[in-house]
């Protein structure tokens, strides 16, 4: 059974896992294109345009002609985010600590 409670925390975790994901292939290979991207990483073409859309939004990759590169956003952003991942894996840890009785 899916409940709504956990549902839209899931979603937004495969999201952000896909978003990562995108990013790693940018950084490791950029230029890099829509196509090439959903070959490397098995995600359909529509699913990489849309995570390529909002890593741009936030400013970490750009679109050029070639394909997507990183901006100067990438590196510092980057460096965060072990601590940003930290941070979310001690909220799910305190998530586990709620114990219910049943």
């Amino acid at each position: 059974m899916i409940f709504i409670l956990t549902e839209k925390v899931s979603g937004e975790l495969e999201m952000l896992q896909r978003h990562l994901l995108i990013l790693k292939h940018v950084v490791e290979n950029e230029p890099i294109g829509i196509l090439k991207l959903a070959e490397e990483t098995s995600i359909p073409s529509h699913k990489v345009r849309y995570s390529l859309r909002i890593l741009e939004q936030e400013g970490l990759i750009k679109a050029t002609a070639p394909g997507a590169t990183t901006t100067h956003e990438t590196g510092p952003f980057l460096k965060e985010l072990d601590s940003m991942i930290e941070e979310l894996s001690k909220r799910a840890d305190e998530l586990k600590k709620i114990k219910i009785a049943r």
